[in-house]
């Protein structure tokens, strides 16, 4: 069985490994003007109000060239920072902390930028059954990472990649001859090659399709850029239907204006690609001065 801590730990160190990799390549030649005795103190401080998210990735990098530095935080993963308000510090070998500072900013940023989009929209949609989930559109190479950020940030995560769950879309229905015949050849996969608790999901454009699916057994059906009425049709489709256990996702050009509109038509699952595609680092900076 997979032990998800360590899993993480280890998308911590490859990440980590690979940032360093690109950023200090064979030494910080800056760094080298400043005596190797030396040691340094800094705090980290929030330029504008988020999220925290990112706090092993960022702990690592200065671990990796001291892994005597001490630091000590104001706050957690998960937790709200305010403005101005400084919300870390850290202690150790002055080359180190100038070194590891742009890779471990870069995680902290990027990371928390994604648990604060992802807590904007889980508030928005409170008081609902809807539950809000990440997608594939993630950054190359930080996939987990920001998956793990959308969960920090009150999000759901939706399959890792290709190899963890069955999602038919409309040009796989196409290839396999229809609705039908594709979620008959995804239910054989499960049943004789995939893990039996493997994930199929098929996507519909129109409310015929929906009935389509249902009929033949669909319990996960994302409705694919329709609009909240047609939502709402399709949970009435479901509730008439008699299926038991059936859920419904929203997804297509999902925004923070029209995501609780969409969560009051009764779906229980809706994906943004937009939490981890279209981010905007959350603005932070490090000071620093020597002791």
């Amino acid at each position: 069985m997979s032990d998800k801590k360590h899993d993480l730990e280890e998308v911590i160190t490859e990440d980590v490994s690979r940032a360093m990799r690109e950023d200090v390549g064979s030494g910080d030649l800056t760094a080298l003007l400043i005596p190797d005795s030396a040691h340094g103190h800094a705090c980290v401080i929030a330029r504008k109000e988020g999220v925290i998210a990112g706090i092993e990735w960022f702990e690592r990098c200065f671990d990796e060239l001291d892994p005597d530095c001490e630091i000590f935080w104001h706050t957690g993963d998960g937790k709200h920072v305010a403005a101005g308000v400084q919300f870390c510090e850290i202690s150790g070998s002055a080359r180190a902390l100038l070194t590891a500072e742009r890779a471990a900013l870069n995680f902290l940023q990027t990371l928390s930028a994604v648990a604060t989009k992802t807590r904007l929209f889980v508030d928005a949609v409170a008081g609902t059954q809807a539950r809000i989930f990440d997608t594939r559109k993630t950054l190359p190479g930080l996939r987990r990472a920001q998956k793990y950020a959308v969960q920090v940030g009150g999000g759901y995560n939706h399959r890792i990649g290709l190899f963890d769950g069955i999602l038919i879309k409309e040009n796989h229905i196409v290839a396999a001859g229809g609705v039908k015949a594709a979620l008959q050849a995804a239910s054989a996969l499960v049943q004789h090659q995939a893990p039996r608790d493997t994930m199929i999901e098929i996507e519909v454009e129109t409310l015929e399709q929906l009935r389509e699916a249902l009929d033949c057994g669909a319990t996960l059906i994302l409705l694919d850029n329709m609009s909240p009425a047609q939502m709402a049709d399709a949970v009435s489709i479901v509730a008439a239907s008699g299926w038991q256990g059936v859920e419904l996702e929203a997804s297509g050009g999902v925004t923070l204006q029209s995501v609780r509109a969409i969560a009051e038509t009764g779906v229980q699952r809706i994906s943004v690609g937009g939490l981890t595609k279209d981010v905007k680092a959350l603005d932070l900076s490090m000071r620093f001065s020597m002791h």
